[in-house]
């Protein structure tokens, strides 16, 4: 996943006739400049305080790999690490590309200031033949490894929380559910400009219309994300979080909106939900702030602040 500083972006295709093959290539370029030293002036430098490498996680059928940020030392030297690290599970943005390094500035500075492991999962991309559905069970699954693992990693599976952006935050949405299905508990989710309904409702939300044309997040890019995510005859309504029959007993929840984002309606529209079912929740909108602005550190002033505020959020939660 490595990349180098002579790395040119791509330029972005017609997403409303984007063919598959197009979409491979597109793909496949634009992930080389987000991995590569080029990047890091829109993408931020990853914290020296923490370490930073690839692993792969064995699920069933695939083996997947992940990004993993630990770190360097902890405040007490180390002594404090008998019990494990707390665990944050992150899920890239970007639906039909992306790539865990594209959050390098955010994951590396929380492991280095929460004193935790973050692993971050290269999930299953959205493209013809891999629907959201594939790229749930990546974060389901990598988590629930984790956590029966959790010696092995160097983690305290009482102390685990889930965090993703766009449409990361879905599945991490999706994830906090299927974990309190199936009895695990999480302290904390953190749902960074979410994108959370893909069925046939997705794009009538008044932000949709408002910021259609804003440059991170265009309407044809979102009709090829619900396009992709749900192919004929699957059930959309199981893989959009707002839908979902009960939101309550999940983790206590931090939604962060950027104001001048399509699916800044999606966010707001979770945030009600979770606080009608009785699940704690935190609405934390940024005016002005675009989508995707967290992973941009270099171009969005008020990334600096998001971050700062995710972090005290992780802290009190993963506290004890």
């Amino acid at each position: 996943m490595g990349g180098t500083t002579a790395e040119v972006r791509p330029a972005e295709p017609d997403f409303s006739a984007i063919t598959p093959e197009e979409l491979r290539a597109y793909r496949d370029a634009e992930n080389r400049f987000r991995a590569s030293g080029a990047a890091r002036t829109l993408l931020g430098e990853p914290d020296t305080g923490a370490a930073i490498d690839w692993q792969e996680v064995a699920l069933p059928g695939r083996d997947l790999p992940v990004r993993v940020y630990r770190p360097v030392s902890t405040p007490d030297g180390g002594a404090g690490t008998r019990g494990g690290l707390p665990l944050v599970l992150h899920v890239h943005g970007g639906g039909f590309v992306g790539t865990a390094v594209q959050c390098d500035w955010t994951n590396s500075h929380l492991a280095a200031e929460l004193a935790a492991v973050v692993v971050s999962v290269e999930h299953r991309l959205l493209a013809p033949g891999s629907p959201l559905a594939n790229a749930a069970d990546d974060g389901w699954e990598v988590l629930r490894h984790v956590m029966r693992h959790a010696a092995r990693w160097g983690v305290d599976p009482s102390r685990a929380a889930v965090f993703g952006e766009s449409c990361g935050a879905l599945i991490s949405a999706l994830t906090a559910i299927r974990a309190r299905e199936a009895g695990l508990e999480l302290k904390a989710q953190v749902l960074v400009n979410p994108v959370v309904d893909v069925t046939g409702a997705m794009l009538d939300h008044p932000s949709v219309t408002e910021h259609a044309d804003s440059p991170t997040l265009t309407l044809p890019q979102l009709r090829l994300v619900q396009r992709l995510a749900v192919p004929p005859g699957a059930d959309a309504g199981a893989v959009s979080p707002l839908h979902a029959d009960d939101l309550g007993g999940l983790a206590p929840a931090l939604v962060v909106v950027p104001t001048r984002d399509a699916v800044a309606d999606h966010g707001r529209r979770y945030a009600e939900r979770l606080r009608a079912a009785g699940t704690p929740v935190r609405l934390s909108e940024y005016p002005g702030a675009k989508h995707a602005f967290l992973t941009l550190p270099g171009v969005e002033p008020q990334a600096g602040a998001a971050r700062a505020e995710i972090l005290a959020f992780l802290r009190a939660a993963l506290a004890t």
